[in-house]
């Protein structure tokens, strides 16, 4: 008789419980020519079955009838396979609940399943994989990425999947755990979590095992202890701000910055009695002097900036707010984990735009945060409250993105310091704007504390609002629109898109003039690029 239900065919998948990467033996399956009874082995270890996965056997798909096929196909094999985790921490395994799930565990007897097919059967003795040991949630072993690798390219590829995935499975590729929340076999366990004996998200909000893995990989990347992912780069940015600064509290930024964060700071934070402190990006007197007239909880700022790519000195900055007790958060999204190491220049926390660079395909909205676990903890915890979780699928675009961030801001960094070059030498530019040319004001700086100079370049063309209009529409690479960072080309021009509803004399005060372009280099051919701009500023 063919299995008619995906209930009857579950028994006969051999089970594992470890996140053991190595590749385990698989014993030979025999064959006796009628149809014969499958067997599931009842695994009895530490965990018990709370723990296990599901593996298929070899040539499984063979073995089963078309109409089997099709209703495992129907359940979902692979979400369940993905959803496995495991729930030990600690001591737990010597909790009443863990207890009680050996109990149940060593109850389970084998399992008959008529397949209509030749013989399946698991194997009997004990799988060497099966120690007892387990990835835990709150618990990951510290991973010395450096140890075997040499380069934050293979740390991006492989750091929270092969090197400490929690999520149990021989895939390459991290599964998408698509739930908004977590069950519990039964109420002891949910005591048991409770009580901190046992690991769980218990809601989609407070945390998902795919999200983690993009987290794992920003903190690698940054040398973090810890990372948080929220749904957009602002949400990042002004929930950091909310939980670190106190009511009543003061904040330190500089001029250039992305202007919906300048509107959070000069309009939302002071309805909580925060106030707000504004000096230019290379004012180090200027910050000395908010210090020592204020009580200053915070300086923010981005480094490089949006959109003159200003950079501040983020040692100096650091070591001067530490002495007044001041933390330090650089919004390092221009310049990507690769091109800058703010934790390691000294700041406390580092936020990210991960919807441009580290993403970098157009296609995700996501903002982290990063840096020593007390601090993200309170982030966490406000973060928890507020919402603005990150979609597991979002979090596995993230993921997939990461793969290729060193070859993408290999690529976007050399076109952006050739094209630097051009521009600023072509007669119909008036002023070009990039870390990487010896005329930027922070130039000397920027060799110093980074490791390149990121891939957007921003310049003033020789003409008024209307001129710089008809050479942004002479481009045919890049896209007209906002954000930047990602594998195709975006061009804009800021006094219309970001600060159309300001007078001119008010975008004038930020420095934003009618003919300022920004400009963020996709991974386009650069002779390509190269030919586009050139031929639209023969238009002009």
């Amino acid at each position: 008789m063919a299995v008619s239900s995906f209930a009857k065919a579950f028994p006969s998948f051999e089970c594992r419980s470890d996140a053991d990467f190595s590749r385990p033996e698989i014993p030979s399956i025999g064959y006796s020519g009628k149809c014969k009874s499958a067997t599931l082995r009842g695994y009895t270890g530490v965990h018990g079955l709370s723990s296990l996965i599901f593996r298929f056997p070899p040539n499984f798909v063979r073995q089963l009838s078309v109409k089997a096929r099709r209703n495992c196909s129907n359940i979902g094999v692979a979400q369940v396979v993905a959803a496995s985790w495991s729930n030990n921490q600690g001591d737990s395994a010597f909790t009443p609940a863990a207890k009680a799930v050996d109990a149940a565990a060593a109850a389970v007897a084998p399992v008959e399943v008529e397949t209509g097919v030749e013989q399946v059967v698991a194997p009997a003795a004990e799988d060497p994989s099966l120690d007892g040991e387990n990835v835990q949630l709150g618990g990951l072993p510290p991973f010395k990425y450096a140890s075997f690798l040499n380069s934050d390219g293979s740390v991006a590829i492989h750091a929270g999947e092969r090197l400490g995935r929690g999520i149990v499975t021989d895939a390459i590729t991290t599964p998408v755990v698509n739930t908004s929340a977590y069950f519990f076999n039964k109420t002891a366990d949910l005591i048991d979590f409770k009580e901190k004996r046992r690991a769980s998200f218990e809601y989609g909000r407070y945390g998902n095992y795919t999200t983690v893995v993009a987290e794992d990989k920003i903190s690698a990347l940054e040398g973090a202890e810890s990372t948080i992912m929220m749904a957009s780069g602002m949400c990042a940015s002004t929930v950091m701000m909310m939980a670190l600064v106190p009511a009543g509290g003061h904040l330190v930024t500089t001029t250039d910055c992305y202007r919906k964060t300048r509107i959070f700071i000069e309009t939302i934070l002071p309805k909580m009695g925060i106030t707000s402190t504004v000096i230019d990006p290379a004012d180090i007197g200027g910050l000395e002097s908010a210090l020592e007239k204020n009580n200053v909880s915070l300086f923010f700022t981005e480094s490089p900036t949006n959109p003159f790519l200003r950079c501040v000195d983020i040692e100096r900055v650091s070591k001067l707010c530490h002495e007044k007790g001041a933390l330090v958060c650089i919004d390092g999204t221009f310049a990507t984990p690769l091109n800058q190491k703010a934790l390691a220049l000294g700041a406390d926390i580092v936020v990210h735009s991960a919807t441009k660079f580290i993403g970098g395909h157009n296609d995700v909205l996501a903002g982290c945060i990063s840096g020593p676990e007390k601090l993200i903890s309170a982030v966490r915890n406000l973060h928890h409250i507020l919402g603005g979780a990150l979609n597991p699928n979002a979090a596995y675009l993230l993921i997939r993105g990461m793969k290729t961030l060193h070859l993408r801001v290999q690529q976007q960094n050399s076109t952006a310091q050739r094209m630097a070059e051009i521009l600023e030498a072509h007669p119909k530019i008036r002023r070009v704007y990039y870390p990487g040319l010896a005329s930027h004001p922070e130039h000397e700086l920027a060799k110093k504390q980074m490791n390149g100079f990121g891939g957007v370049v921003s310049f003033e063309v020789d003409g008024d609002l209307l001129t710089t209009a008809k050479f942004v529409d002479a481009l045919r690479i890049p896209y007209i629109a906002p954000s930047f960072g990602g594998c195709e080309s975006i061009v804009d021009q800021p006094a219309i898109m970001s600060y159309w509803d300001l007078p001119p004399s008010d975008r004038a005060k930020y420095g934003i003039l009618d003919n300022l372009v920004r400009f963020s280099f996709g991974v386009e051919d650069f002779e390509d690029l190269k030919v586009d701009i050139l031929q639209a500023l023969e238009t002009i």
